[in-house]
């Protein structure tokens, strides 16, 4: 009975398999042309499963541009040193990140590639 048990659970767990790893799939972003881009936090989004940052570019002609940035977990920020107070609106900040694909305004960020505007450090802030 307990092979049985076994059997069924296996079976289960790895037909769901595919399914988490392509939720977690960053392959929407372009990770081999990073980009840099700066300007001022609309909104900081300490949230699981994923982290975001939006972000207003300043563009063209006194145009902006809204950038919505996905990280990683809260979880793993923390670990960064990260808190959900670190981001504040109007914080003018500069984030290396790897694009859309797609070419609309966003990417995918990590902790170490977002710094103020000035080159200073988030954690010293």
């Amino acid at each position: 009975m307990r092979r049985l048990l076994a059997a069924v659970l296996f079976v289960t767990f790895a037909s769901n398999a595919p399914a988490v790893w392509a939720h977690h799939s960053f392959s929407m972003f372009d990770g081999e042309h990073p980009i840099e881009i700066e300007g001022a936090v609309k909104e900081f989004k300490f949230t699981s499963p994923h982290s975001f940052i939006v972000v207003v570019v300043p563009g063209k002609d006194n145009a902006s541009e809204i950038w919505t940035l996905e990280g990683v977990s809260p979880a793993e920020l923390v670990r960064e040193g990260w808190s959900s107070k670190i981001l504040k609106p109007g914080d003018e900040i500069k984030v290396k990140l790897a694009p859309f694909r797609s070419g609309v305004p966003g990417g995918s960020w990590r902790a170490q590639d977002v710094k103020f505007k000035d080159g200073g450090a988030l954690l010293t802030h």
